[in-house]
């Protein structure tokens, strides 16, 4: 029996789960299809894992009626500080201080809990009009007129299909779809951590020879009053004996780091170990077929904009194919693929250079890139415009 809907999203993590939801609120037949299962995935405890919302991309959310269903109080980002040093020693007094009220009364953006976005994306999906096949495997056929979706024993016929399976992602695979990859020798240990001092809700980003350090806000909870969010990065060899360090010594690596910034530490929920490698596609559409997410591109996470720029994607998508009558025609996938190729290819570039910027002791660039954050941090204008872009504004 063959059905039809009119977009096929393929990959039901935060980004295609988003999009699927918000094209159903404006009207759209949507069908999302998932390798895995669902439910499993809303892990009943705190693992420490949390993403980081740009102030941009609320609205999305908010239509996709995902922020209203969120179990766990997101936490706002005030202020960020951003600082460079050396391991074992404090940071440069030379520092960048980002105040949101310099751009107005709106917090730069959220923490959010990873189990929290997959509660309600759950909750939300089964009040809403999007066919849900998961766990199931889609098989993907796309021709000029029309895309099909087999999945199990059902056919669907759609006039697009978005691939947002993840950095893997079969579907642009099977396109032909090249990618380029730039290593970093890097990866990230995250986990979070509960400390005695209110972190006020500022973000940190501590650049280092290894790599950036980043201390992200979280809410706190009756057990652990005050939480925040860890991502640190290191050399490959050093991350794995990071991970597989005792508590005690694990927080030792992190209090040498942050000196008494936050008092007295503790580890919360589960290690994760994540290599990091930036990835960008050759194109973002082939017939009838459109990349988001990570499908498409994948940064640094050193600004914490990897999900943002996928959900910008995905708010791309919303606009140009939601509003088309035949949304897979070429048209339609050339003008996405021109608004949203050129912005993520300049982040890309941005937190590469970053990363390489400050993952160096050769001392003149030190003393270059710290004088340049002494100077940005006396140019008001100038530091607003890197707020605003922060916010995703």
């Amino acid at each position: 029996m063959t059905q039809t809907c009119e977009i096929a999203v393929v990959g039901a993590g935060p980004v295609g789960g988003t999009l699927a939801l918000a094209l159903a609120a404006r009207g759209r037949k949507v069908l999302l299809v998932d390798k895995a299962d669902l439910k499993p995935m809303e892990h009943p405890d705190f693992d420490g894992r949390a993403y980081a919302i740009a102030h941009g991309c609320q609205a999305l959310l908010q239509e996709a009626g995902l922020w209203e269903r969120l179990p766990f109080s997101p936490c706002p980002i005030l202020d960020i500080d951003v600082t460079d040093s050396k391991p074992g020693r404090p940071p440069s007094r030379l520092m960048l201080h980002f105040d949101h009220k310099a751009v107005g009364d709106d917090p730069f953006g959220w923490i959010i809990e990873a189990r929290s976005v997959r509660v309600a994306l759950n909750a939300a999906l089964a009040e809403s009009s999007v066919i849900v096949r998961a766990p199931a495997k889609a098989l993907v056929s796309c021709k000029a007129d029309v895309a099909t979706v087999q999945v199990e024993d059902e056919l669907f016929k759609a006039k697009l299909v978005v691939a947002a399976e993840g950095r893997q992602s079969p579907l642009r695979a099977q396109a032909g779809i090249g990618v380029t990859r730039l290593p970093y020798n890097q990866t990230a240990v995250i986990f979070a951590i509960a400390h005695k001092v209110p972190h006020n809700n500022v973000a940190l980003e501590h650049f280092l020879p290894s790599g950036p350090f980043a201390v992200l806000p979280m809410t706190g909870t009756a057990e652990h009053p005050n939480l925040s969010a860890i991502v640190f990065t290191e050399s490959d060899a050093n991350a794995k004996l990071l991970y597989n360090m005792d508590d005690t010594g694990l927080m030792r690596a992190v209090e040498a780091r942050l000196g008494d910034r936050l008092g007295q530490l503790e580890l919360c929920g589960q290690r994760w170990l994540y290599p990091l490698y930036a990835m960008y596609a050759a194109r973002y559409y082939d017939t009838r077929l459109a990349l988001a997410g990570d499908a498409a591109h994948g940064v640094h996470p050193i600004a914490g904009q990897g999900l943002n720029l996928g959900l910008r994607d995905a708010a791309a998508l919303l606009d140009l194919a939601g509003a088309a009558e035949d949304p897979g025609v070429d048209a339609v996938l050339r003008a996405y693929q021109a608004k949203q190729r050129p912005i993520n290819l300049a982040m890309l570039l941005g937190m590469d250079a970053l990363d390489r910027l400050f993952s160096t002791n050769f001392p003149p660039v030190r003393l270059a890139r710290d004088l340049g954050l002494a100077a940005v941090e006396r140019m008001p204008r100038l530091k607003q415009r890197f707020m605003l872009a922060a916010m995703g504004r």
